[in-house]
């Protein structure tokens, strides 16, 4: 009876034993299932950022140190001779000064517009979707679009404004709008608010119905004024809302395009010449050079991404914000 012991008692560990091995193994295959699992969801979107992004820049990072031209393609590497002749080149100071000014007066006058637009909407009751809708409706148009509809306003032949403003004394009748450099900058900015105005104003309330009313009501109970909630609750907690649309503002703005090359064309004699229209006359019109065409674009990415990350630290966002 005493030798039968030691015997079961070793079925009993063998049997442990292979139940623990089985257990290892399953938990193995579910974790290997799972990760394939994770692989298949993602590899449409790898696939997605490699072939439309990552790829792109390194196409334009090999440019940018190439001799490279619009009609002969590659003809050697010559860094760093592109990024050399951008700098000498007299029309980027010209460029950069009024890509910075044009960056700064969109931005200093469209978040404070879109920031009022959000508390009217929110704090009215009545007029609420009908606001919402008037504002909300430039934004379905493209940028391109209503280019082309401010280019009609401001024309001296057909547009409204001339005769409108001739009569206020502010202007001849038969001059241009766009044809000052003061008036074209202050033109294209007055579209580019019509036109990113609601965009933003979403987006603000957005940041908007994220606070608790909790805290405007315990802050009323309190006695705080509106200006000292808005001082205190409403503008330290909507700083990661702020953070994105100024980078989104000062991002789409340091890019700005399409305005300019269907209202200006970078004139009167090169006044609104932008950064992003010097990479295409560069590219397409003065020197047909892709290479320093894309020299120029990598500076761009350049200040765009230290700009970015400056704008975060300056207004204090933290990743746990961001994310919230």
């Amino acid at each position: 009876m005493v030798t039968h012991i030691p015997a079961a008692a070793e079925r009993v560990a063998t049997d442990a034993v292979s139940g623990a091995d089985g257990g290892r193994r399953r938990r193995r295959t579910r974790e290997r299932r799972d990760a394939l699992r994770g692989w298949a969801f993602i590899t449409p979107t790898v696939v997605l950022v490699a072939v439309l992004f990552l790829a792109p820049i390194g196409l334009v990072l090999v440019m940018s140190g190439s001799q490279w031209s619009l009609l002969g393609g590659f003809q050697g590497m010559n860094s760093p001779d592109n990024f050399r002749n951008v700098l000498a080149d007299p029309l980027l100071g010209d460029a950069v000064s009024f890509t910075l000014r044009y960056t700064a007066l969109t931005t200093v006058i469209l978040m404070p517009v879109a920031f009022f637009l959000a508390l009217l909407v929110q704090e009215s009751r009545r007029w609420n979707n009908l606001l919402r809708t008037a504002i909300l409706v430039p934004s379905a148009l493209g940028i391109a679009s209503a280019s082309l509809l401010f280019y009609a306003l401001y024309s001296p032949q057909i547009g409204p404004l001339n005769p409108i403003l001739a009569r206020l004394g502010l202007m001849d009748l038969n001059s241009s709008i766009l044809g000052t450099p003061g008036g074209a900058l202050w033109a294209t900015v007055v579209l580019i608010v019509w036109r990113f105005a609601g965009y933003y104003m979403i987006l603000t309330m957005v940041g908007l119905q994220a606070i608790p009313r909790e805290l405007y009501e315990a802050a009323s109970l309190d006695g705080a004024s509106r200006i000292t909630q808005l001082r205190r609750i409403t503008l330290p907690l909507l700083r990661p809302t702020i953070a994105m649309t100024l980078i989104l503002s000062i991002a789409g703005s340091l890019l700005a395009f399409d305005q300019f090359y269907i209202l200006t064309k970078g004139g009167p004699n090169n006044s609104t010449l932008t950064v992003v229209l010097l990479i295409y006359r560069y590219a397409f019109e003065t020197k047909r050079d892709l290479g320093m065409a894309a020299a120029l674009s990598v500076l761009v990415l350049v200040v765009l991404v230290a700009v970015s990350v400056l704008q975060l630290r300056a207004l204090g966002v933290s990743r746990k914000e961001g994310d919230r």
